[in-house]
């Protein structure tokens, strides 16, 4: 594939470029790495993409579980487009890395999914925390997987997912950790976004979650807990993968974890 000259920084593509550059950089084999931090202010997704016979139930299960399954948008069967996420969106090219499942199974990790394309495939894209991160860092809150250069740290919980046909599970939490007075103003903050998860579902011990080590984190990413500091757990986008998973479905896919779909829509205008 031919390369194409975009912004870049340090070898990354700048985190200000506009998200439609960003697609295309990703596209032309630029970047592969985790989206946290990039295109600050816009909307990223994660991504679900499943046969059309399994698309009534999912979307149900979305519905069921709103706070770990905010839809932003659902394509039509066959189709690799969002058109009310981005200009000129190829699902197929669009995302860093993709993750395949087969039987409930992780298969294969890949940077595009032409060659496992089919024609009843139907795209589900879903809010992602990383949207709200410019929002914490804008009111001055520290946000540790972006100041370690890398992804937040997911975690399976104890908690229950509202089940819909084969979809059921537990739910992924990502975390971020603060102390007591940033705790309160990033529920504040996030708590204004329930498209992009809303507000924590749990802060404080892990081990009323049923994480035994935060250190541990059960999905890639950087945990780092620091003395004075919360952990504070958010709903993720992980969790439909996870109910993928539990379902043994034959064939899906996901986003690699950490890695999304960052979409033209800016953050701002999901306040609710």
């Amino acid at each position: 594939m031919q390369r194409s000259k975009y912004p870049i920084w340090g070898g990354e593509v700048k985190n200000t470029a506009h998200p439609r550059d960003f697609r295309r950089a990703i596209r032309a084999g630029l970047h592969d790495g985790p989206t946290a931090g990039h295109c600050e202010g816009y909307v990223q997704a994660n991504l679900m993409i499943l046969p059309q016979e399994h698309a009534a139930d999912f979307e149900r299960f979305c519905t069921l579980n709103p706070q770990a399954c905010p839809l932003l948008a659902v394509g039509d069967v066959g189709s690799w487009t969002l058109p009310t996420l981005g200009d000129g969106i190829d699902i197929r090219t669009d995302v860093p890395r993709y993750t395949v499942y087969r039987n409930g199974k992780t298969s294969e990790s890949l940077t595009d999914i032409v060659s496992v394309w089919c024609d009843d495939l139907v795209v589900f894209a879903l809010g992602c925390s990383f949207s709200f991160e410019h929002l914490l860092l804008k009111h001055g809150l520290p946000v540790r997987h972006i100041e370690l250069g890398g992804s937040a740290p997911v975690f399976l919980s104890n908690i229950d997912n509202t089940p819909s046909g084969p979809f059921g599970g537990k739910l992924a939490v990502s975390m971020r950790p603060f102390n007591t007075a940033q705790t309160i103003k990033a529920i504040e903050i996030t708590s204004r976004y329930p498209q992009v998860h809303g507000a924590p579902v749990h802060f404080g011990n892990p081990g009323d979650i049923g994480i035994e080590d935060v250190s541990r984190p059960d999905f890639h990413g950087l945990s780092v807990v620091r003395n004075g500091e919360i952990p504070v757990f958010w709903a993720c986008g992980l969790t439909p993968q996870v109910a993928v998973m539990a379902a043994a479905l034959p064939f899906a896919i996901g986003h690699a974890a950490g890695h999304m779909l960052v979409t033209d829509l800016l953050i701002e205008k999901l306040l609710s």
